[in-house]
């Protein structure tokens, strides 16, 4: 958000919920007087402003005259019926005095209560300027406010379980464990510098298990994000594989409805179709793309154009062929050009013997250059789809720790810092023993303030504390 000429505490409104036709509206406002500025537009303000807080209230918004202080029973007319939810300061989500409207869900009553809002002194907020406020006014850190924005754009319950965990603040809790451990290290090097025993001494100067610890801790957050990223973002698989391989069927099979049309004459798909499905949470874009094979018709070589352009993109390819066959149908030249993994799935076992079912030679997995296995399925009856997950699952996250207790990063913010301070604590251990302590208390100062960019809570006062609460200077 633009915080030019920003106006803490100045009355702001915000119309908190989808605008379209629902059930409920929600209008927000917060900021000094806002209780008393929503009074002027309720049919019962003295109940309103006496009310205590976390309170609800029942009345109706009125639109009153312009000459007229607004009066139950004076000519106002009645916009709806409304309960107005009252918060007080501090225990309110911004941290300032708030409301929230809850009105029927028409457009145009949500609309006609956000512009008499505006008409009686709030400013129209801007994006995630509820959350700024409740930053700066100390009621979340960075990382929270960042969990808001996660969950709100989470596709599947596990990416906003994860985000729900750093909400709850799991991150914050961990980054201001490590921070711990640097400050009391950087408090015993403090005090070895302000009273040295030997000053051409370094070795041995300070105890280093409470960085090595940080260190680790610094390494685990780091390589978490590789796995949040992708509950975050998602991923783009592309189905490939030659005319009549079960490509719809599986894309159906995947999302569990029927939204690709299955036909077993060659060439009914010739444009690609897409759909966001759930991969064990997971999400995912998955393509459903034309067969390939030779044609003339150029409606099929644009669609099969598009096959070669989509699967360039991919996170990962899903080739099929069909298993039945009595001889193999692949099309190595297309498999040969491809650099994305690529999870080969024979198709169609429900019409072979197990004991006949084709599989890749060895010289046959040698063309493929990032072959992340086969897996045998069944698009028509489901066998093999959960193994099919399973195994797209893994190979996305790459072998990484999925369902880990601890916390993870949520932004690529917060990974660039944490590896701003992993090197900072790494470059501290290793010059630790061969130059001056200056050196390491500036890595160390380097990697807090990382830290503490990543929360926004961090200053210099930390480590004075530290050295006054756990050791006697004076003594």
């Amino acid at each position: 958000m633009d915080t030019t000429g920003y106006t803490p505490e100045e009355p702001i409104a915000a119309i908190a919920t989808s605008l379209a036709p629902a059930a409920l509206g929600i209008i927000r406002v917060s900021g000094k007087n806002s209780i008393e500025l929503v009074s002027k537009i309720f049919s019962r303000p003295n109940a309103l402003k006496s009310a205590q807080g976390n309170s609800i209230v029942y009345g109706w918004i009125v639109e009153p005259s312009e000459t007229n202080i607004p009066m139950p029973g004076m000519g106002m007319q009645k916009i709806d019926e409304v309960l107005i939810s009252v918060f007080h300061a501090p225990k309110s989500f911004t941290g300032e005095e708030m409301a929230e409207i809850s009105c029927h869900g028409g457009t145009a009553i949500v609309m006609k209560i956000f512009e008499l809002l505006l008409k009686i002194g709030f400013r129209k907020a801007e994006r995630g300027e509820f959350t700024f406020r409740a930053y700066i006014n100390g009621k979340t850190d960075l990382t929270k406010a960042e969990a808001v924005r996660e969950i709100i754009e989470s596709r599947t319950n596990a990416s906003s379980q994860k985000a729900a965990g750093r909400l709850a603040g799991n991150l914050f809790e961990e980054i201001s464990r490590i921070k711990n451990l640097i400050v009391e290290t950087l408090a015993q090097i403090e005090v070895e510098i302000e009273y040295p025993e030997d000053e051409e001494t370094i070795a041995d100067a300070f105890e280093k298990e409470k960085l090595q610890e940080a260190k680790r801790a610094l390494e685990i957050l780091n390589s978490s994000w590789q796995s949040e990223k992708l509950f975050q973002e998602g991923a783009r698989i592309v189905l490939c594989g030659n005319t009549n391989a079960g490509k719809s069927s599986l894309f159906n099979a995947l999302l569990k409805e029927e939204r690709a049309i299955v036909s077993d004459v060659e060439g009914t798909t010739r444009d690609w179709i897409e759909s966001w499905i759930s991969i064990d949470g997971i999400p995912a874009r998955i393509f459903d793309t034309a067969g390939l094979r030779q044609t003339s018709d150029k409606v099929e070589l644009r669609g099969l154009e598009s096959t070669r352009e989509l699967s360039a993109d991919a996170d990962l390819i899903l080739y099929l062929a069909d298993n039945s066959l009595s001889e193999k149908k692949i099309d190595f030249e297309f498999i040969r050009a491809r650099n994305e993994k690529i999870i080969f799935v024979w198709n169609k076992i429900d019409k072979t013997n197990s004991q006949k079912r084709s599989s890749l030679s060895d010289e046959e997995k040698s063309q493929i250059k990032n072959l992340c296995g086969e897996i045998f399925v069944s698009a028509k009856s489901g066998e093999g789809i959960k193994d099919l997950v399973q195994k797209i699952k893994s190979v996305l996250l790459g072998g990484s720790q999925t369902e880990r207790a601890q916390a993870g990063l949520g932004s690529a913010r917060q990974k660039i810092l944490v590896q701003a301070a992993l090197e900072n604590v790494s470059h501290a251990l290793f010059v630790s023993d061969d130059f001056s302590l200056d050196a390491v208390v500036q890595d160390l100062e380097d990697a807090l303030d990382a830290l503490g960019e990543i929360t926004g809570e961090v200053t210099s006062d930390d480590i004075l504390e530290n050295i006054f609460s756990n050791f006697c200077v004076g003594k």
